[in-house]
């Protein structure tokens, strides 16, 4: 599937800014054999005095700038032309649990992609106790690794309720989960944080959502603004594999990366400090348009 993005993402301030360093992350990667980039760009107005952009540690494109002069608004705006390939149809070859610890213990890597970066608590997700029995309730025995997360992504997709008002960008996976509610942001950290409870390595991912509703169907959430979900590591013969808790689905052709990491901190759009006081208004509009 061929799409055009487009992002914008507009902060408006009471009193006007300036001194600003904002680090840029929301241009899709290229993954081999499931996603290509093949045009983007990342503008922002005010132009900015100094800009940088670099590859990060997870491969994602990151963009770093300086806005000196003062300012009553700052624009980012993101356009794109990603071709997205089906993902194939995988038997299940994951293990149990007591295997999956084996060959965590037997993988030596520590690059990017490997598994142990993806265990054990890291900045925005420490262990939450409610959380690990949410998980030790959930799966059965005998299940594979598979099976588990498939079980936890459905059940929290059950439990918890689709509310833009119930949460922040900073809430935590322990409020969003006594609260039942949230956005997919809150609903990929409470995922993650049961998989590891269970020694599953999981990570977030950031990313777009185009969605076709079937008639009489809503629309899946998420569509009019980035999207977030997970990656489970399922053992060496399964590898990776990618789950939207929001929508109860298996990630498909109609889920753009932008990023991979431990949690939101490592795929936060925007992030930064500036000089300024007084309030401050955000927006963002998202498009994801299907061109073949």
């Amino acid at each position: 599937m061929l799409y055009d993005l487009s992002l914008h993402m507009g902060y408006a301030y009471d009193v006007p800014a300036s001194g600003a360093r904002h680090l840029i992350r929301v241009l899709p990667v290229s993954l081999p054999d499931r996603q290509r980039l093949i045009a983007g760009s990342v503008t922002v107005t005010p132009t900015a005095e100094e800009r940088t952009s670099f590859i990060d540690f997870f491969g994602q494109q990151a963009t770093a700038v300086l806005v000196r002069a003062p300012h009553e608004r700052l624009d980012i705006r993101m356009q794109a032309r990603v071709m997205v390939e089906p993902p194939p149809l995988t038997a299940d070859l994951s293990p149990q649990l007591a295997e999956l610890r084996e060959e965590l213990e037997d993988l030596r890597s520590v690059g990017p992609a490997s598994p142990h970066h993806l265990t054990g608590p890291s900045l925005r997700l420490p262990e939450e106790p409610a959380i690990a029995e949410y998980a030790r309730e959930t799966m059965k025995p005998g299940q594979t690794v598979r099976e588990v997360a498939l079980a936890l992504c459905a059940r929290i997709n059950k439990d918890f309720a689709y509310d833009a008002e119930a949460t922040t960008v900073d809430s935590t996976a322990k409020e969003a989960f006594a609260l039942k509610r949230g956005v997919c942001q809150d609903f990929a950290h409470i995922m993650i944080v049961a998989l590891r409870s269970l020694g599953i390595p999981a990570g977030y991912v950031s990313g777009f959502l185009r969605t076709i509703p079937p008639a009489g169907k809503e629309r899946l959430e998420g569509a009019d603004a980035m999207h977030a979900w997970v990656k489970v590591w399922c053992g060496d013969a399964t590898g990776y594999m990618e789950l939207d808790p929001t929508n109860n689905i298996a990630v498909g052709s109609d889920h753009i990366v932008v990023g991979y990491g431990r949690d939101y901190s490592d795929v936060a759009p925007v992030i930064g400090v500036l000089k300024g006081y007084g309030n401050q208004k955000a927006a963002q509009a998202v498009d994801v348009i299907p061109v073949r």
